[in-house]
C-alpha cells in the first residue's frame, strides 16, 4: 500500500499462537503478512512455560528479526505486534508487545486500536501509585490488571477490560496461556484459526494462509477467549453492544486476500467499485486504480461500466520508505519513485482514476499531475468511499479535522485543488449496501464516524489534540456520539 505517502495509517496488527513447537517462527511469519498494518516497529514475546522472552525493535519485521533471534526464542506460545503509532511517542519503549514482571508472574500485552479514556485512566492509576514506563495507552491495561487485588487472574483481566473505552483487539501472554479479547462493539477485526493442534489468533485471516492455519471463526465483540493446554475457554467480559466494525477495514486497511466478518475484502471492494460506477458514470477510455488498495475497486468499476481496466499506474516495490524525507520537494520526488504512470496506456486517453479515499489531498493531486504529465487527456477521479470529514479516535492517525481536506472544502473545491477534470465520492448509502449485503439500513453494524461524525462511544476531551479544542470543534465532533 501507499500508507507512507497516502496520509492514512492504521496503527498495528497482532498475532498469537499457542501449542506450537516453533511458536516464535510462526509469529514472525504471521507478522510479516500483517506488515501493511504497521511499519514503524515489530516485536515478539515467547513463553517456554516457565518464563517470557522478548525481542522487539524499530523498523519492518525483516529488519528487526533474523534467524538467530528466532532460534533463541524457544517456546510453544507466542504473541507479536507490528506498529504504526497513533497513541504514544515513537520510542523503543512503546514498541509492543509490552512485557511486565511481578511476583505473581509475567504478562505480555499487544493491542490493536486506541483507548479514548486512556489519559483519564492513566491519571487515576498514577494517583494510586502506578509508575508508567511508556506513553502507550496499552500500558494502562496492564496496570489495571495489576490493580485488581487478589482476585483470580481472569477476573482481574475482565474487570480491567470493562474499564476501557474505545477500540481494542488484545492478545495477552502468560507463562501457560494465551488470552484474546475484543472490545464490546468489535471495532477492530480479530480471528481464530488452527494449525494442527495449535491455535492462532490474528488481526487478519491472511496471516492464517501464510502459516498454514485453518480459519475457525471470528472472535466476537466482548469475548474473552483463553487458550491453554486444556483447549479453548470462551466467556464474555461485558454486556453485548451493537457491532460497529471499522468500515475502513473494508475500504482500505485489510489485505484483499483477508476475510473480515465472513466476507472477502477483494469481493467487497469490487462491489464498492461497481456501486461507484452506478452512482458516478463518466465517458472515458480506460479505468485504472491506485496500487494496491484501490485495484479491486477499479476492477469493479470497469466491470460495471464496461470501460476497459488497464494498469495505468505501476508501483515500485523496491523503493525505501519516503515519508521521512525532510523537504516537500524530496517527498514529491519520493511519490514519483513509488508510483509511475504507464505512458502508452494513458497517453491521449480519458482516464478514470479510482482511489479508495482522499485524506489530505496531497497524494491524489500528485498522481493526477503525473497522469496528465504522461499525456492523459482527461483524469476523472472516483473515490470508493464517502468524504472523510471527521477525525478518528479509534486507531487511525486522523485526530483533527484540520488535517482532513473534506472537512474544510467542498467536493468542487477539492476537485480544483487536485487538478481533476471531475471528482465523485461514493455516497454513504451506496457504501453501506456494498459492504453489508445482509441489511441495507443505515450503519448496519459498521462504524461510520469518519464520514458522519457520529461516534459509537463517548469521546473524551483528552482524546483531542489541544489546537483542535482551541478551534472549538470538539462539540461539533461529539454531537453524534450516540448512534
Amino acid at each position: 500500500m501507499l500508507a507512507e505517502i497516502k496520509g492514512l495509517n492504521e496503527e498495528c496488527g497482532i498475532f498469537g499462537v499457542y501449542g506450537h513447537s516453533q511458536a516464535a517462527h510462526m509469529t514472525y511469519y504471521g507478522l510479516h503478512s500483517l506488515q501493511h498494518r504497521g511499519q514503524e516497529g515489530a516485536g515478539v514475546t515467547v513463553s517456554n512455560g516457565e518464563f517470557l522472552q522478548q525481542k522487539k525493535g524499530h523498523g519492518l519485521v525483516t529488519e528487526v528479526f533474523d534467524e538467530s533471534d528466532l532460534v533463541e526464542m524457544i517456546g510453544n506460545s507466542s504473541i507479536g505486534h507490528v506498529r504504526y503509532s497513533t497513541a504514544g511517542e515513537k520510542s523503543y519503549e512503546n514498541i509492543q508487545p509490552l512485557l511486565f514482571h511481578s511476583h505473581r508472574g509475567s504478562l505480555s500485552v499487544a493491542h490493536n486500536g486506541n483507548l479514548t479514556n486512556a489519559t483519564r485512566l492513566r491519571a487515576k492509576l498514577e494517583d494510586q501509585g502506578s509508575i508508567f514506563q511508556t506513553t502507550s495507552d496499552t500500558e494502562v491495561i496492564a496496570h489495571l490488571i495489576r490493580k485488581g487485588g487478589e482476585s483470580p487472574a481472569h477476573d482481574r483481566m475482565k474487570e480491567a477490560l470493562r474499564q476501557l473505552e474505545g477500540a481494542f483487539a488484545i492478545v495477552m501472554l502468560l507463562e501457560n496461556e494465551l488470552v484474546a479479547a475484543l472490545d464490546p462493539r468489535g471495532m477492530r477485526p480479530l480471528s481464530l484459526g488452527k494449525v494442527g493442534d495449535a491455535y492462532v489468533v490474528a488481526s487478519e485471516t491472511c496471516a492464517f494462509d501464510v502459516v498454514g492455519a485453518e480459519y475457525v471463526r471470528e472472535i466476537q465483540p466482548g469475548e474473552f477467549l483463553v487458550i491453554n493446554d486444556d483447549g479453548l475457554h470462551s466467556s464474555t467480559f461485558t454486556t453485548e453492544e451493537d457491532r460497529k466494525i471499522c468500515t475502513m477495514e473494508y475500504v482500505y486497511f485489510a489485505r484483499p486476500d483477508s476475510n473480515v466478518d465472513g466476507d472477502n475484502i477483494h469481493s467487497v471492494r469490487k462491489r464498492l467499485g461497481k456501486q461507484l460506477a452506478k452512482t458516478a458514470p463518466v465517458d472515458a477510455d480506460v479505468v485504472t486504480g491506485v496500487p494496491d488498495s484501490s485495484i479491486s475497486a477499479a476492477i469493479g468499476y470497469a466491470e460495471q461500466s464496461g470501460i476497459p481496466y488497464e494498469l495505468g499506474l505501476i508501483k515500485n516495490r523496491y523503493v525505501g520508505r519516503t515519508f521521512i524525507q525532510p523537504s516537500q520537494e524530496l517527498r514529491e520526488r519520493g511519490v514519483r519513485m513509488k508510483l509511475s504512470p504507464v505512458r502508452k496506456i494513458v497517453e491521449g486517453k480519458r482516464v478514470v482514476m479510482v482511489d479508495d479515499s482522499i485524506v489530505r489531498g496531497t497524494t491524489c493531486r500528485r498522481i493526477v499531475s503525473m497522469l496528465k504529465d504522461a499525456g492523459a487527456k482527461e483524469v476523472h477521479v472516483r473515490i470508493s468511499s464517502p468524504p472523510i470529514k471527521h477525525p478518528c479516535f479509534y486507531g487511525i492517525d486522523t485526530s483533527t479535522s484540520s488535517e482532513l481536506i473534506a472537512s474544510n472544502y467542498s467536493v468542487e473545491e477539492i476537485r480544483q485543488q487536485i487538478g481533476a477534470d471531475s471528482l465523485t465520492f461514493l455516497p454513504i448509502v451506496a457504501m453501506v449496501e456494498a459492504v453489508d449485503r445482509k441489511d441495507n439500513s443505515p450503519n448496519c453494524g459498521h462504524c461510520l464516524a469518519c464520514f458522519t461524525g457520529k461516534y459509537p462511544t463517548e469521546i473524551y476531551d483528552d482524546s483531542v489534540l489541544p489546537h483542535e479544542k482551541d478551534e472549538g470543534k470538539l462539540e461539533a465532533e461529539k454531537q453524534g456520539a450516540n448512534l
